[in-house]
């Protein structure tokens, strides 16, 4: 009996996550539920983390009342997250429309734009970003803008701005390397004979872009923003993975460093659940309407 073509499709996506839930089930769900035990217990013996006492959400209230640091190192990381991630996706998508172009030496443009990521992945290059090559990058290039002469004539204040502004663009700059790559994949799959249609009915490339290719390219924009999101929030070197990793391994909080764990994935979660509300409804919209 043949299958009908959404039931296969529908297979062909269960077969394809079949080794991720495996592989949840044996490697992930022992330590999601000991993690969450973790956070509403204390534990009075470290070895073997045994003699555990439940004491009911004692840590996640004294998170929000008790901790001094945890709040303003979280808004600090959501506030960075939002700022960054429209900046990224913008960034990345003028970049990819530029590389989809028939220019010379495309294939060299495309892989200078993604050698951040190559290298910022690597050991090496990880330990020259922790210690600050990235920010010495930033300090020359401000310095080759902002003189001496012209610090003391526009003051602290622009300068501070200057500063923000160069930090903001090397995050930038290094994350973007993975969206301009999905913006590029996306960017080839639209049919060439769209294009030609719309250059037949005499459609400016203004009227393209906003007609053709922003809609057609909303599924992608949406999976970029998820993407984005979760890199940013799951960056080891952010202020919170930080905190969490300091509160476990260095001060042998382990309970108080579970119940931080679990307030910020549930944050990301919910932040990610709007999201797809937010965006199902443009693409369902979008992609109908196309």
């Amino acid at each position: 009996m043949r299958l009908r073509s959404d039931t296969r499709h529908k297979l062909e996506g269960y077969i394809f996550i079949l080794p991720f839930i495996v592989g949840f089930f044996l490697f992930f769900l022992s330590p999601l539920i000991r993690s969450i035990t973790l956070s509403v217990s204390d534990v009075t013996k470290m070895v073997g983390l045994s003699d555990m006492t439940l004491v009911g959400f004692k840590h996640y209230v004294y998170a929000f009342t008790g901790d001094v640091e945890f709040i303003p190192k979280f808004l600090q990381v959501i506030t960075d997250t939002l700022v960054n991630t429209p900046m990224i996706l913008v960034f990345s998508f003028i970049l990819a429309i530029m590389l989809s172009r028939n220019i010379r030496c495309r294939g060299f443009f495309r892989v200078v734009f993604f050698l951040p990521f190559l290298l910022g992945s690597g050991y090496v290059m990880s330990v020259l970003l922790d210690l600050g090559l990235d920010q010495m990058a930033v300090s020359g290039a401000k310095d080759l803008l902002l003189t001496d002469e012209i610090k003391e004539l526009v003051g602290p204040g622009v300068v501070n701005v200057v500063d923000e502004f160069f930090s903001r663009i090397s995050t930038v700059l290094w994350k973007s390397g993975v969206q301009i790559i999905i913006f590029l994949s996306g960017l080839q799959s639209i049919s060439p004979a769209l294009y030609e249609a719309a250059r037949v009915d005499a459609a400016t490339e203004w009227d393209i872009f906003w007609k053709i290719t922003l809609p057609m390219m909303t599924p992608i924009i949406f999976l970029n923003i998820v993407y984005t999101i979760v890199d940013s929030f799951g960056d080891v070197n952010n202020a919170m993975i930080n905190y969490f990793t300091d509160k476990c391994f260095s001060e042998n909080q382990v309970c108080y460093a579970a119940a931080l764990s679990w307030i910020y994935f549930l944050f990301v979660a919910v932040l990610l659940g709007l999201v797809f509300l937010f965006m199902n409804r443009i693409v369902n919209r979008t992609v109908g309407q196309g």
